[in-house]
C-alpha cells in the first residue's frame, strides 16, 4: 500500500510539475520573443475581399454597437462585408440592422451553436468572393486597422492569423480578472508559442482565415462548444501554422459577474474535456508521425484550469508548512512561486493600475465557481451554454 501511495504521488507531482514548468517556458518565450507582425505598409499586393462573420445568439442588446464600431475600418468598404448570422434575434432587431450597409443571415436551429451557425453561413456564400474569413464575436469590436494588418498577414503567406483579442470592460472585479486571463493566455498560448516556432492558439473570434481551410475543418467538427479547439487540431493535422498578430486588435467584452463567469468556465471545461476524449488518440498518432504541432494541441489540452492548479498549490504549500518535511516544502512553495510568477509576467502594466485590494476580494469566489463548474461540466455537453453580454459600447 506504502509503495502504491507513493507511486500516486510521485504521477501527481510529475503532473504538477509539468503544467508549472510548461506555462514557465511560454511564460518567458512570450516577453521575450516577437509576434507576427510587420509595420504597417502602404503598399501591399492586393487589398484581399473579407467577410466578416458575426455568429449572434440572441445578441439583440450588443448587435448594433458592434455594427457600428466594426463600420469604422480603415479598409475600402467595399472590400469586406459585415455577415451577422441572427439567430432568434427579435423582429424589430432585423428591421434595425436592414437599415445599414451590413448582410444579415436569420437562422433558427433546434439546438444552436456558433460552428452551426458559422457552417451555415459559409455555404450560403458565393462561391470564390472572398478572399478571407474572419470571425468576430457580436460583442467585439475591431480596431480600425484591423483588417488592414490581417491584409498584411496574408500578404506574408498566412493562411490562418489569430488576432490579440483583449478587454473592452474593466468595469467590475469579474471583468478585471477576465482581462488579465485573457492576457495571460494571449501571452502563454500565443505570443510564447510563436517564440517557441509552434502555431498560436486559437481562441474563438478575431481569427481569419482561408475560406477552403475554414470550410474543410468546420464539416469535421461536432463539438457542442469550443470548436476552436478542434480547429486547431484540425489544421495542425494538414500541417497549416497558425500566426499571431500582437497589434491586431479586437476588443471582447468580458463577463462581468460570478454567475456568468461560472456558466462560461462550465462551457470551457465541458470543450475541453470533449476535445481530450476526441483527440487524445489523434494527437498520439501525430506524435509518432513526427507531427509535434498536432501532439503539442493535445498538451495544451491536458493542462490543469490555471486558476484550480493555483488553489491546489496554494493549498499544497500551506499544507507542507504544518506537516510537510524539507523536501515538501521547497516542492510546493518552489511550484506555487515558478506558478504566480510565470502569470504575473503575462500580464500588461495596464491591468496591474486598474486593480483594487477590494478587487482580490473576489477571487476565491471565482476559485469556488471553476471548482463548480468541474462538477456542473457535463450539462454543457448536451446543449450549448450561452454566455450572455451587457451592452458596452466603448473599449476601456
Amino acid at each position: 500500500m506504502f509503495f502504491l501511495i507513493n507511486i500516486a504521488w510521485l504521477l501527481v507531482a510529475g503532473y504538477l510539475t509539468f503544467n508549472v514548468l510548461y506555462l514557465v517556458v511560454s511564460a518567458l518565450a512570450g516577453r521575450l520573443g516577437k509576434a507576427d507582425d510587420l509595420p504597417l505598409t502602404t503598399t501591399v499586393d492586393q487589398l484581399r475581399r473579407f467577410a466578416v462573420l458575426i455568429p449572434a445568439y440572441k445578441e439583440d442588446s450588443v448587435i448594433l454597437g458592434s455594427v457600428l464600431a466594426n463600420l469604422q475600418q480603415d479598409y475600402p468598404a467595399d472590400r469586406y462585408d459585415l455577415i451577422v448570422i441572427a439567430d432568434s434575434f427579435l423582429p424589430e432587431t432585423l428591421k434595425t440592422l436592414s437599415q445599414y450597409p451590413i448582410k444579415v443571415i436569420p437562422v433558427h436551429f433546434e439546438q444552436s451553436t456558433v460552428q452551426k451557425s458559422i457552417s451555415y453561413a459559409l455555404n450560403s456564400l458565393p462561391e470564390n468572393e472572398y478572399d478571407i474569413v474572419l470571425i468576430s464575436d457580436a460583442d467585439n469590436h475591431m480596431a480600425p486597422d484591423f483588417l488592414k494588418r490581417i491584409n498584411q498577414a496574408f500578404s506574408q503567406g498566412w493562411r490562418v492569423v489569430q488576432g490579440h483579442r483583449t478587454a473592452k470592460n474593466t468595469n467590475t472585479s469579474v471583468a478585471v480578472f477576465d482581462a488579465m486571463n485573457e492576457e495571460i493566455n494571449n501571452n502563454l498560448f500565443r505570443a510564447g508559442q510563436r517564440a517557441l516556432g509552434l502555431s498560436a492558439s486559437l481562441i474563438g473570434s478575431g481569427m481569419a482565415f482561408e475560406p477552403v481551410l475554414m470550410k474543410r475543418a468546420l464539416n469535421q467538427i461536432q463539438t457542442v462548444g469550443g470548436y476552436d479547439k478542434e480547429l486547431e487540431m484540425l489544421l495542425a493535422v494538414a500541417g497549416i501554422r497558425i500566426g499571431y498578430l500582437q497589434d491586431a486588435i479586437i476588443y471582447d467584452e468580458k463577463v462581468q459577474n460570478v454567475a456568468v463567469f461560472q456558466r462560461q468556465r462550465t462551457r470551457w471545461i465541458a470543450a475541453q474535456l470533449y476535445f481530450i476524449k476526441a483527440y487524445f488518440k489523434t494527437g498520439i498518432q501525430q506524435l509518432v508521425r513526427g507531427n509535434g504541432e498536432a501532439f503539442n494541441t493535445l498538451v495544451k489540452s491536458l493542462l490543469f484550469p490555471r486558476m484550480i492548479l493555483l488553489a491546489v498549490l496554494g493549498l499544497m504549500a500551506l499544507i507542507s508548512l504544518l506537516v510537510g518535511g524539507q523536501s515538501m516544502l521547497l516542492f510546493a512553495w518552489g511550484l506555487l512561486g515558478l506558478l504566480m510568477a510565470s502569470l504575473f509576467i503575462s500580464i500588461p502594466a495596464s491591468l496591474f493600475q486598474k486593480i483594487t485590494v477590494r478587487d482580490f476580494m473576489v477571487l476565491p469566489v471565482l476559485i469556488f465557481s471553476m471548482f463548480r463548474s468541474l462538477l456542473n461540466f457535463k450539462q454543457a455537453g448536451k446543449k450549448f451554454l450561452h454566455t450572455p453580454h451587457a451592452e458596452t459600447s466603448k473599449p476601456g
